[in-house]
């Protein structure tokens, strides 16, 4: 009697859950292709890193991409996937149903944004335009380029990448990594010193440091390609004559408000980047140079002067000695001053017109 009861009840239970089975299924079937009504053929959405689905849904909601935030929720829940989406920039086309929405968001690949390091920035200049350009929090990505394990990876022998991020255009996706994006420059330096490059070191008696921390103070002083070698060479016989190398961008390094016109008081700063006061090299680079002033570092113009002046066109004036060299400093102030002037006039006539 027992097992003749039992039997109906089982075929009952199959079909009640056969029932309950199809219908969730009808559910989320309905609730993944539900369309959403966004109006966009093509849209960028960006996803912050370590948002939830719900603040997603929120960001997708206010960009109209979704009516429905519980629909989209629900859907996500359906696929599984709360904990697949990944930071960045995602561009969603004809995404107009739960799953087309989710689908791009979870297996889409981010967009890219495009990055250019100039030849010349210091980690502060890189932090801001990453801190711009990705939404990176500049304080992080400064200690990721003091990371003494990631320094040690690259073989710098400094205390920071100051230097060794390389000036080049980079593609990154909002929400990178800050220790993804060092690495992905220090390659880029290492990928663009030779072997060839790392002989003539050893020739001319520098170490890298000592390379690179030259090549970025050219870095500062050239405007033109053609003048680097020149200016390498005024250091170079300064370094062999043991004179102290009296270069302004290490100065311009130090100072707070730095680029402005430098006074005699900032010469005095108490700094072992100021090279007014200390002999040979800085500690460490001051810039990212480009690979022209580590050519022109390595390679120097072999000349017989000690001193260079700006002349007021982007190029600078050479002179042997120091008699030479306040003649051209004396020109230089003159033009600066006939400069001003004329500003000056400039400006009182569009004040009276």
């Amino acid at each position: 009697m027992e097992l003749h009861h039992l039997k109906p009840t089982a075929k009952i239970g199959g079909v009640v859950s056969g029932v309950l089975i199809g219908s969730m299924l009808a559910f989320y079937g309905l609730i993944l292709f539900w369309p959403q009504g966004n109006p966009y053929d093509s849209i960028t959405i960006d996803i912050s890193k370590g948002s939830s689905v719900k603040e997603i849904g929120h960001v997708l909601h206010a960009r109209s991409v979704i009516r429905s935030e519980k629909a989209f929720l629900w859907g996500v829940r359906a696929l599984g996937v709360e904990t697949d989406f990944p930071a960045g920039s995602y561009r969603l086309i004809h995404a107009n149903s739960n799953y087309r929405i989710i689908d791009q968001l979870v297996n889409g690949a981010p967009v890219l944004k495009r990055v250019t390091i100039l030849e010349g920035w210091t980690l502060k200049n890189i932090a801001a335009e990453l801190n711009q350009k990705l939404g990176m929090s500049e304080r992080k990505f400064m200690r990721a380029c003091r990371n003494k394990s990631l320094l040690n990876d690259f073989g710098v022998q400094a205390n920071s990448f100051e230097g060794y991020l390389f000036p080049e255009t980079y593609f990154f996706p909002e929400g990178e990594d800050p220790e993804f994006v060092v690495r992905s420059m220090a390659s880029e330096f290492r990928g663009n010193l030779s072997p060839h490059m790392k002989d003539r070191m050893n020739e001319i008696g520098l170490t890298e440091l000592e390379t690179i921390t030259l090549a970025s103070i050219i870095e500062g002083e050239a405007l033109y390609n053609d003048e680097r070698a020149a200016i390498s060479g005024v250091y170079h016989n300064r370094m062999k004559k043991g004179m102290r190398l009296q270069a302004d961008p290490t100065i311009q390094y130090i100072i707070e408000d730095s680029p402005r016109r430098l006074l005699n008081e900032d010469l005095k700063i108490k700094s072992p980047y100021n090279t007014y006061l200390n002999p040979g090299l800085p500690p460490g680079p001051i810039n990212s140079p480009g690979k022209a002033s580590i050519v022109a570092a390595l390679y120097p113009e072999q000349n017989a002067y000690l001193f260079f002046v700006a002349r007021g066109d982007g190029y600078h004036t050479f002179s042997k000695t120091e008699k030479e060299h306040n003649i051209a400093k004396r020109k230089f102030q003159k033009i600066r001053r006939e400069v001003k002037k004329a500003k000056r006039k400039n400006n009182l006539s569009k004040e009276t017109s």
